[in-house]
C-alpha cells in the first residue's frame, strides 16, 4: 500500500483533458495535461489519472477519491445530437411546447425574419393523458389508466425507449406522475423516464417539460459515460470514490448523477469559478471575475464575497433549463476560434472552432483556417510549441494562413493577426459586461482572474476594455477547473412551488415545507456518507412584487420561521431587488410582495485542499529570464509612452519566479500550460502564493 494518499480533479474539455492531484498530507498540487479524445472522453480521462499517478510515483491504491467535470451532457444538447424521445403531458397542453412563451430573440422587430426552431419533441412524439390536478394539488379530474396504458404501448411499439413526463400542476402533488411510472414499467419495461416531479418541482409549465425532457435526453449518454468510467476506473484504483461535478457548484457521487444527468451540464465551468474563487479569495480579493479561457469558448462567472452567482434561468444550446446553476456567460471565443470572412466581407472570430481535431493551423496536423491561436503565435505572443514542447507548433503555417486572409482584406500580417486579438477581445469584454453591468454591478470594482489555456492571453487588453484595476493569474491556469474540483462539496437543490402574498403568507405551511425539502436533502447526504452533524442545510426563497413575471432569490434563516424572520426575508428581497434593477417598493404600501418557492440546498463538506506559500528566492527577476524573441504589440492599444511594433522581449519561466519579483512589460511569462503576455505599460508581481498580479504600470 502506498504511504501518500491524493486526491485527483480531472476535467475533460475540448481540446484537453486537465489533471490536479493533490497530497493529504502536505497540501501540495501535482498538474499535467493530456490531449482529450472526443471519440471516447473516458479514454483521455483514464490516461490522465495514469499520467499523474506515474509524475508522483504512486500507484492506483495512493487515491481516496477522484471528482470529474464533464462536458458530455452541454456537447450533446449543443451539437443536437438527441436521440428521438416520446413525451407525456395532460390532455389539452400536447402544444405546450410549440407556444413555448410566444417570444421573439431580439423582439417583435425580428419577427419577420426568425424562424422557431425545432422544439426537442416533434408532434408526432406527443401522447396526452386524461386527469387533472389544481394548483394546490387537488385534484379535479381522475387519472385515466386507459390512456396511460395506451401511450405506453405508442412508444413501445414506435421503439422510443426514451421518455419524459410531465402533467399539469405535478409539482404541487407527483400522485399522478407515478401513476403513470408504474404504468410504464409494466407496459414498457426497460425505458429510460423522467419524471417532471423528480426533475423539477416548480411552477411553469413550458419550463418544466423542456427541463424534464433535456434530462431524459441526456440519461443514456451520461449513464453509459459515467458507467464507463467507474469499471475502468476500477481496473486502476478498485472501490476508489468517485464523484461528478454538478451546475450548482457540488458534486455528487457518480452512482446518483446517473439518475440526475441533466445536473451535470456546465459541470467544467462551474468547478473553474469555483476554484478562481477559492484562489483570489486566499489572495484577499473578494470581488472577482473569472474568465475560463479554452480552445474552443470563454467562459465567465462573478463571484462575490467567495460565493459564485447561482441563476435558474440557464439554458444549454436552444433549451432552457431550470436546474440550478452557476450564472456562466459562455462566449464562443477560444483559441481555437476561426477567423473568417462574412458575406459582406468584413472580419468575424467564432464561435466557429478548430477544436482539437483538426485544430489550428499552426498545429501538427492543423486545418485549413486560421484561428485565434495562430494570431498568437504569428505575433510570437505565445511559443512555438505547447504543453513544454509536447505539442510543437508551426509558425510558418499560420503565417502562410493569415497572410492570406490578409490579402483578401487588404491589411499586413500584423494588422490582421492583432485585428482578430482585437475582435476576440471584445467578444470576452462583453460577456465580462454581461455577468456585471447587466446585473447591476460595476465591472470596475472586479479583480479579473484569468485561467484556462488561453484565459490569460488577452488579459492586458480586457483591462483596458473594461478599467479594471488587476488582473490576478494562479499558477497553471489551465488547470484551475480541475483543481476546482478538488475544492466543492457534495451538494443536492430542492424546491417546491408555494405561491402565497407576503400579508397572507401561511407560517406554519412555509415551515412544514421547508421541513419536507431538508428531510429529502438529509437522506440524499445520508446515503453519501456524511453523518448527520456534519451536514448543512441552507435556505433560500423566491419572491417578487405582485404583477411580475420573474424572482428574485434571497435567504431564509435557519430554523422556525416567525413573523420577524419572514420579515427579514421580505427586506433582503427589497434590497436585492434595488441593486438588480435600481429600484424597490420597500416604503410603499399599495404594491404587494408575493412568495413563489422555497429552496433548500444539502452541503455535506468535503475538505478542501490547501494553497502553500512559496518559499522566498534569493536574486532577482534574472533567475527566471529564459531568453528572448521578438514579439508584435499594438501601439494603439498601450500607453501613449508604451510605442508599438515588433520588440525584443524577454521570455521568464515562470516556475523560477518568486514572491516579490516584479516583471515590467513588456515581457513573456511561461509555464507548461499556459502563457502570459505582459504588455508594454503594465506590470506583473508575484504574490506570496505564486499568483501573477497584472497591473498598469511605467513602460521598460
Amino acid at each position: 500500500m502506498s504511504a501518500r494518499r491524493v486526491r485527483i480533479g480531472i476535467d475533460t474539455g475540448g481540446t484537453f483533458t486537465d489533471v490536479v492531484a493533490v497530497d493529504e498530507e502536505t497540501g501540495r498540487t501535482t498538474t499535467t495535461k493530456t490531449p482529450s479524445t472526443p471519440a471516447d472522453p473516458a479514454e483521455g480521462f483514464l490516461n490522465g489519472v495514469r499520467k499523474v499517478l506515474e509524475m508522483m510515483e504512486l500507484s492506483g491504491d495512493a487515491i481516496t477519491a477522484v471528482s470529474h467535470g464533464t462536458t458530455v451532457a452541454t456537447n450533446q444538447l449543443l451539437e443536437g445530437k438527441l436521440d428521438r424521445i416520446g413525451f407525456i403531458t395532460t390532455e389539452g397542453y400536447e402544444s405546450v411546447l410549440e407556444i413555448a412563451r410566444q417570444s421573439v430573440p431580439d423582439g417583435y422587430g425580428n419577427s419577420y425574419f426568425w424562424v422557431k426552431p425545432p422544439r426537442i419533441v416533434p408532434a408526432d412524439l406527443v401522447r396526452t393523458v386524461r386527469g387533472r390536478l389544481d394548483h394546490t394539488g387537488e385534484e379535479v379530474r381522475p387519472f385515466s389508466e386507459d390512456d396511460a396504458r395506451a401511450a405506453a404501448r405508442f412508444f413501445r411499439d414506435a421503439g422510443i425507449s426514451t421518455l419524459g413526463v410531465c402533467f399539469l400542476h405535478a409539482y404541487a402533488d407527483d400522485a399522478h406522475e407515478r401513476l403513470m411510472l408504474a404504468v410504464l414499467r409494466e407496459e414498457h419495461p426497460g425505458c429510460v423516464v423522467s419524471l417532471s416531479s423528480q426533475v423539477l418541482r416548480e411552477y411553469r409549465e413550458y419550463e418544466r417539460s423542456v427541463t424534464t425532457l433535456v434530462d431524459a435526453a441526456v440519461k443514456p449518454r451520461v449513464g453509459a459515460y459515467v458507467g464507463n468510467i467507474r469499471v475502468r476506473l476500477d481496473e486502476i484504483a478498485p472501490g476508489v470514490p468517485f464523484y461528478v461535478m454538478k451546475s450548482n457548484g457540488g458534486v455528487l457521487s457518480a452512482a446518483e448523477v446517473v439518475h440526475q444527468p441533466i445536473t451535470t451540464m456546465l459541470s467544467g465551468p462551474a468547478a473553474g469559478a469555483l476554484g478562481a474563487a477559492l484562489i483570489a479569495g486566499t489572495a484577499g480579493f473578494d470581488r472577482v471575475l473569472t474568465c475560463d479561457g479554452g480552445g474552443t469558448s470563454t467562459d465567465v462567472t462573478v463571484v462575490i464575497d467567495g460565493e459564485p452567482t447561482l441563476t435558474t434561468e440557464g439554458s444549454v444550446g436552444g433549451y432552457p433549463s431550470k436546474i440550478p446553476m452557476i450564472d456562466v456567460v459562455t462566449v464562443g471565443a477560444g483559441g481555437g476560434s476561426i477567423a473568417w470572412l462574412s458575406p459582406e466581407g468584413t472580419l468575424k472570430v467564432g464561435p466557429r472552432s478548430a477544436g482539437a481535431d483538426p485544430g489550428p493551423m499552426c498545429y501538427p496536423h492543423g486545418g485549413d483556417q486560421p484561428t485565434v491561436t495562430d494570431a498568437h503565435v504569428a505575433l510570437g505572443r505565445i511559443p512555438p510549441h505547447l504543453l513544454g514542447g509536447e505539442i510543437p507548433l508551426s509558425v510558418e503555417a499560420a503565417l502562410d494562413g493569415l497572410g492570406r486572409l490578409g490579402a483578401t482584406l487588404g491589411l499586413s500580417l500584423e494588422r490582421t493577426a492583432t485585428g482578430i486579438l482585437e475582435i476576440s477581445a471584445w467578444n470576452q469584454a462583453n460577456a465580462l459586461r454581461q455577468v456585471t453591468v447587466a446585473r447591476g454591478l460595476d465591472v470596475r470594482d472586479f479583480t479579473l482572474t484569468t485561467f484556462g489555456g488561453s484565459g490569460s492571453l488577452l488579459a492586458c487588453r480586457l483591462m483596458d476594455i473594461l478599467g479594471l484595476p488587476r488582473t490576478l493569474v494562479p499558477p497553471n491556469p489551465g488547470n484551475v477547473s480541475a483543481f476546482g474540483l478538488l475544492t466543492v462539496d457534495v451538494r443536492n437543490d430542492y424546491v417546491q412551488t408555494v405561491v402565497s402574498t407576503h400579508v397572507d403568507l401561511d407560517l406554519a405551511r412555509v415551515g412544514a415545507v421547508f421541513a419536507d425539502l431538508e428531510a429529502q436533502a438529509r437522506t440524499a447526504l445520508d446515503g453519501e456518507g456524511f453523518a448527520r452533524p456534519e451536514q448543512r442545510m441552507l435556505r433560500t426563497a423566491d419572491l417578487r412584487y405582485v404583477g411580475q413575471a420573474f424572482e428574485v432569490r434571497v435567504p431564509v434563516p435557519d430554523g422556525d420561521l416567525g413573523r420577524a424572520a419572514a420579515e427579514e426575508v421580505a427586506q433582503a428581497f427589497h434590497a436585492a431587488h434595488r441593486q438588480l434593477y435600481g429600484y424597490d417598493f420597500a416604503t410603499d404600501p399599495r404594491q404587494s410582495l408575493e412568495w413563489v418557492n422555497l429552496r433548500v440546498s444539502g452541503i455535506g463538506p468535503i475538505r478542501r485542499p490547501d494553497l502553500v506559500a512559496l518559499e522566498p528566492r534569493g536574486g532577482g527577476t534574472d533567475r527566471a529570464v529564459t531568453g528572448a524573441r521578438r514579439v508584435f504589440f499594438d501601439a494603439e492599444h498601450g500607453t501613449p509612452s508604451s510605442g508599438g511594433g515588433w520588440m525584443e522581449t524577454p521570455t521568464y519561466h515562470r516556475p523560477d519566479l518568486g514572491p516579490g519579483d516584479v516583471v515590467v512589460g513588456p515581457a513573456i511569462i511561461e509555464e507548461f500550460g499556459s502563457t502570459v503576455p505582459v504588455h508594454p505599460g503594465f506590470l506583473t508581481s508575484v504574490d506570496a502564493y505564486g499568483n501573477l498580479l497584472l497591473t498598469k504600470g511605467p513602460a521598460r
